[in-house]
């Protein structure tokens, strides 16, 4: 039966998210053909496997793209998520999985694999009905899949630890930067914890059900914890002191996702959903799916080896995906109007150039090595200061930070930037996902100069305002434009002319040297 499965493709969605954009290497390993389906193929196009897939280029919720997408399809996983508080998420979700469902219905595919969250119980051992927006989403798309005519195998997990992972960056930081906190009193709800590496494996071995299998499947790793036992153990893992960690019940979730987005890289609108589904109890209450296609074979991982694992990816800056390569909600979308007279309306340029005693190669890495650690080579006070505005209404903020320091590709987070063009030693353009009234861009591009040891740097900030908001937002922060875009360049081009970007910040060394002694059994 496996032979068959890897004659036909298997579809994966959602892999400019976190899990699918891991799995399709992990399918690829084990000789399966590959189709993805991505509403951008350029954000994808220098992904390691790009060259190995199929892709077809389309919204999941089309049905003339699905029919694309699913035909000849032996397996189909399904791994979008809405990730969302708005009222219409819910709606959204429900209206893509059943198109998905029907679709596939349609095309005769072999299964459906769903990747979704374990289902609190009640105090009555049943299914629980007061659920959060994110966890009856979840439950709901799960149940249809399983309702269709396709064979569904629906994957229930409950936090992810994985380098790169919300929740793993939320628990990360909340560890780091707190050495003692006062915290909500879910921190005292158990939860069954699982690495990604395990999530994988168990996504890439569904092909061997049996056809006629449809059902959930819990899956966890090998510890049971409090959410506090979690922070507490994560900073024995990282190396870091003891933890004081004191619940109190006055914090709502609503409260706790505020003050998760102030201190972690994770926005609040993003927290919220995350905060509401930890006061409920997610344990697995069966490990069926080890009798139907075995265990991992190194067996699962426990709690302290997946953080071990993350960290080390971490340092090492092997981290593949991230939270944080799915879109933001509410983000521009449109291309970037590129026509001095676009039909779009207004567009505000401000455009800086300067003349660099380096090569090509010193410049370009300086540039691709801008943001995260290393901050914008700009005033940092109204950087920090719009950053802290963003996050206040709910928006990504400065702290997303990057993927690999040094390293960019299309499709990556870039503090509240996410990157659209690259073309390396010639052009990086970052579209801005911070919170305006309008659409906004910064781009860097590099031009020709006569001989070898000199290029032009072009610095372009755009925006396209919208409504009389947009044309007050521009012109009131116009003042600031010297200051903030000015400063900008000239830094970039004294880094280059000193051939070399700037050096990681405080905080991000301290936390290397903090793993390189840990790895050396050195914790002093």
């Amino acid at each position: 039966m496996a032979a068959a499965m890897n004659d036909a493709p298997a579809l994966v969605t959602g892999v400019t998210g976190y899990v699918g954009g891991r799995l399709v290497p992990e399918l690829l390993q084990r000789g399966h053909r590959v189709r993805v389906l991505t509403r951008s193929v350029d954000r994808i196009r220098e992904r390691t496997w790009f060259a190995d897939v199929e892709a077809v280029e389309g919204d999941a919720g089309d049905p003339d793209v699905l029919s694309r997408a699913l035909d000849g399809v032996s397996v189909a996983y399904y791994l979008i998520h809405a990730m969302g508080t708005s009222a219409k998420f819910e709606e959204r979700d429900r209206g893509t999985a059943t198109e998905f469902a029907r679709a596939a219905e349609r095309a005769r595919v072999g299964r459906i694999v769903y990747l979704g969250g374990i289902t609190p119980l009640d105090e009555n051992g049943r299914p629980a009905t007061d659920l959060s927006p994110h966890l009856r989403s979840r439950e709901e798309v799960g149940r249809i899949f399983l309702d269709s005519s396709v064979p569904a195998a629906v994957m229930q997990a409950a936090v992810i630890i994985g380098s790169g992972s919300v929740s793993f960056e939320m628990l990360r930081y909340l560890t780091e930067r707190l050495p003692a906190m006062v915290a909500p009193s879910w921190v005292r709800t158990r939860i069954q914890p699982i690495a990604i590496r395990d999530v994988l494996w168990y996504l890439a071995e569904t092909p061997r059900l049996a056809p006629d299998v449809n059902r959930t499947f819990d899956i966890g790793g090998t510890d049971v914890l409090t959410y506090e036992q979690m922070m507490k153990r994560f900073a024995t893992v990282a190396g870091l002191p003891r933890r004081v960690i004191v619940p109190v019940p006055v914090l709502t979730p609503r409260l706790s996702s505020h003050w998760v987005g102030l201190v972690t890289p994770v926005p609040s609108g993003i927290a919220k959903p995350l905060v509401e589904s930890l006061r409920y109890e997610v344990v697995c209450r069966e490990n069926d799916i080890a009798d139907l296609i075995g265990e991992p074979p190194a067996g699962r991982l426990g709690f302290d080896e997946s953080v071990s694992l993350a960290l080390q990816r971490i340092r090492e800056a092997n981290v593949t995906t991230r939270w944080s390569s799915a879109s933001v909600p509410g983000a521009p979308s449109d291309p970037l109007p590129t026509d001095p007279d676009w039909a779009g309306g207004s567009l505000y340029v401000d455009e800086r150039r300067r003349r660099v005693h380096a090569s090509r190669d010193t410049l370009w890495s300086v540039i691709e090595g801008i943001g995260g650690e290393r901050g914008w080579y700009s005033v940092n006070m109204p950087w920090r200061i719009r950053g802290l505005m963003d996050r206040a209404v709910g928006g990504v903020g400065l702290r997303r930070g990057r993927r690999d320091p040094n390293r960019l590709q299309v499709g990556d987070a870039l503090d509240w930037w996410r990157v659209e063009a690259r073309e390396p030693g010639r052009l990086l353009r970052l579209r801005a996902e911070m919170r305006l009234p309008g659409l906004a861009w910064l781009e860097f591009r590099l031009e020709e100069d006569e001989g070898d040891d000199e290029v032009t740097l072009v610095q372009r900030a755009l925006f396209h305002p919208r409504g009389l908001l947009g044309q007050a937002y521009w012109w009131g922060i116009m003042p600031f434009h010297g200051q903030v875009f000015g400063t900008m360049i000239a830094n970039i081009v004294q880094a280059a002319e000193r051939g070399r970007p700037r050096p990681l910040r405080k905080h991000e060394q301290w936390r290397r040297e903090v793993a390189a002694r840990r790895d050396e059994g050195d914790h002093r």
